[in-house]
Order: structure tokens, then sequence, then C-alpha cells
């Protein structure tokens, strides 16, 4: 890159616009923050839980306001589902905030430590990243979650959610902000953008002088959107085309369960499981009972699958590589263990994969082989998610390998530094 193209980028990360404005708010937070104890930041997050309960039918009415708004637009119930709020939901959100209250403090933590022959003592801690900017669509829970992790582990949130969620974002976000408030932290410790324009988001993953990690929450063309648009550093929260190998050694209640419980329990989320690979040597046992006792599923099948089940309609080479987010699953029949591995190596996204088997020898083979953040035997893959992980919340999956795989919690929030101390000490 030339100098003078350099200069005319820096000049317009700097631009004085109403984003950067934010950007500058949320990097002092973050610093100020940066300072605060692990009990002071657990007030605040004690006393957001509470002002957030407080504000359940404030919240309710915004969430109404935005509900209503997608319906009226025509938007699907599996994506109105995401974006509806009810008590129920808000008490779990105000839970989410208090069960990482809970955790352990990982800011100030030795990772790791050792002298030098010379008696230099060399310590590398764990700190917060500084501004972590989240955007996403259409789940104002991750409004208080991505907040609550940020918090604990002392970074600034700066969040941009969906035009669709956001009287409900404006109105979660106002009582987290005054919860931190009420205890004396900055309550910039929370951001939240609200012009949730296109041109507006491009800016915001273009503040390379605020921003220090960005997440994005989202579907493919946000995703896609990132990777096009953005100059700061980022970690993908990607698609999950969730499989479940069902082997030939498999437990078929077992499996049955597992697969009814990962597709049904609730289709519109990233762990649901979207695609079903079925040994032949139990293909036509098994396939005619999970395409029963799903029966609200609509099935997309090879000509292996179809043969089996009439009542599953053939599928299109894209079928086996969609995440649905809805009640249809794509059916694939393998030979073999390594051919269901192939067909997962080449449809999957990175996310969750699972073998339901009693053989220890397949397992085996299929964790080491099988590429995802998480790999799963004998569990459904609604288990892949930061509270059931023990981590109090998630802020996101991350589907790449640097710096964070799998659920992202507090450690993944931090990064580290190294302190050096001597005594007098120089280098010849």
């Amino acid at each position: 890159m030339t100098a003078t193209a350099f200069d005319a980028r820096a000049s317009l990360d700097t631009a004085d616009t109403e984003m950067s404005a934010l950007g500058r708010r949320a990097k002092r937070a973050a610093t100020l923050l940066a300072g605060t104890s692990g009990a002071e930041r657990n007030d605040a997050l004690r006393a957001a839980a509470e002002l957030l309960e407080a504000a359940t039918a404030e919240v309710l009415a915004a969430n109404d306001v935005d509900v209503a708004a997608a319906q009226a637009a025509g938007t699907s119930e599996t994506l109105v589902d995401r974006l509806r709020l009810d008590s129920g939901r808000i008490a779990a959100m105000a839970a989410g905030l208090r069960s990482v209250e809970a955790l352990a403090d990982p800011v100030g933590q030795v990772v790791d430590g050792w002298t030098r022959p010379n008696g230099l003592e060399i310590e590398r801690v764990r700190v917060p990243l500084g501004v972590v900017a989240i955007i996403y669509e259409s789940r104002p829970n991750v409004t208080s979650d991505a907040f609550g992790l940020c918090l604990k582990s002392g970074n600034a949130a700066f969040l941009r959610g969906s035009s669709a969620a956001l009287v409900s974002n404006k109105a979660i976000a106002g009582a987290l902000r005054q919860g931190v408030a009420k205890v004396g932290l900055p309550a910039d410790a929370l951001v939240l953008v609200e012009d949730t324009g296109h041109e507006a988001a491009a800016e915001f993953m273009r503040l390379r002088e605020y921003i220090d990690c960005l997440i994005p929450r989202g579907g493919p063309a946000l995703i896609a959107s990132v990777l096009a648009n953005a100059t700061v550093p980022y970690v993908i929260d990607g698609d999950g085309n969730c499989h479940i190998y069902v082997d030939a050694d498999a437990d078929l209640d077992m499996a049955a369960d597992i697969v009814a419980n990962a597709k049904l329990s609730r289709p519109s989320v990233c762990n649901a499981a979207e695609s079903l690979v079925v040994h032949a040597d139990i293909a036509a046992e098994f396939l005619p009972r999970v395409v029963r006792e799903l029966a609200e599923v609509e099935f997309v099948g090879d000509a292996a699958a179809q043969s089996l089940v009439p009542q599953i309609a053939p599928a299109t080479p894209a079928d086996f590589s969609t995440e649905f987010l809805a009640l249809k699953m794509s059916v694939a029949v393998v030979d073999d263990l390594g051919a269901a591995i192939e067909h997962i190596d080449r449809h999957g996204s990175g996310h969750s994969e699972a073998i339901v088997t009693r053989s220890l020898a397949a397992a085996q083979e299929f964790t080491r082989r099988v590429d995802a953040a998480a790999v799963l035997v004998n569990a459904s893959t609604r288990f892949v998610d930061g509270e059931e992980f023990g981590f109090g919340a998630e802020i996101g999956i991350s589907t790449q390998k640097l710096h964070a795989r799998g659920p992202m919690g507090l450690e993944q929030l931090t990064t580290t530094k190294f302190v050096v101390t001597g005594e007098g000490h120089t280098r010849g």
C-alpha cells in the first residue's frame, strides 16, 4: 500500500463522526474498567441483573413493538421466535448475569511463569482485550449476554444489533447501563449503536482506533459483510450445519432420542442438528422410525434414503450444506464411518458434529478425524453452548481457529501480557 493510500484510510478511520464518538466513549470506559477489581465488576453485574428484572414490563412493551413490526413485515416465525421475549426469557437473561458474576475472575490470572538463569522473573498474565464489538441480528438476549461477559472480563461492550430488535435493545441496554452507573462504574461499559443502516455497519467494522476485537453473530450475509468490510480483528461466529452420524453399532433408542432433541428442542439456533447421516447397516430399521417419530420435520435425502422411506423428498446438492434453522433436515446413507466423516468434512461448517455409537474405536476415530469446534459422542449437539459448558453465558461460538474456537466465554475475552521483573538487570 502506498503512503498516500495509507494516509487516506487513516484519515477516514479517525474522522470525527458519530460512530467514532461512540467508539471513543467505549475506549475510555475500557481504560477505566481495566483498572477495576473483580469485586467492583461483580457489584455492577448484580446491580444490572436487578435493574433488568425491575424493567421487565418496559422491556416487554418495547419487544412487543419489535415483534409486531416483524410480523407485519412478513418475517418468518423462526426469526420472530429469535426476536420474541417473555418474562421467562428476561428472567433467564438476569440469571445469566448472576451466573457470570459467580464465575472466577480471569483478569490477573497468572497463566504461567518462570525464572531465567540470570534471575529475571517472567510471568504471563491475563488482561482484558479492551473494546469488544459485537454486531448481531434479531436476538435481544445477546445484548445482556454480551454485556455480562464483557464486563466480567474487564472489557467495554460496543454493541450493534439489528433494526428488527432496536426498540428491545434500547430498553435492555438502558437498564444495564443504569445498573453499572449505580455502583460507580462507567455506564459506557455498554455502548449501543442505534444507527442500524448498512453504511453505519461498515463504518463500525472499520473503527481500528477504538475496537480491539469484533465478533459478528448472524447469518451468511452478515459474515460476508464482515469479511468484505472489516479492518479490525474479528472472530467469526459462523453457521451451524451440525450433523449427527448414527453408526452401525449405535443404540437406536438412544439415537432416536438424540436426533429428536437436537432437531426439535429449538430448531432456530445454531447448535440444532440440520443433517442426519446413517450407516447403511441400520438405515432400513432406523430411518423409518426417526421419520415417523419426527413427523413435523421435512426430511430431504439422497437416493438411498429415499428408497428406504418414501416420505423423504429428494435433496438438492445445496441441501446438504444448508443451515435450515427450521423443521427441515437432510439425510444421507453411508457405507462406513470413513464415508460419514468425508460427508461431514465436505458439507459441515466446523461448528458441532456428533456420533452415536457403542464402539469405542469408532468414537475415537470420529473425534480424532472430524474437524469441528466441538465433537460429541452419544450426546445432542444442543449441548454446545456456553452455559452448558459452564461458562455462565457465551458471546458466540467461534468456527475459526484463531484465537478462539467453540463457545466463547470469559477466557476467550482476554489476552495475555508478559510481566518481567528484574533487580537492575541490563542486557549485555
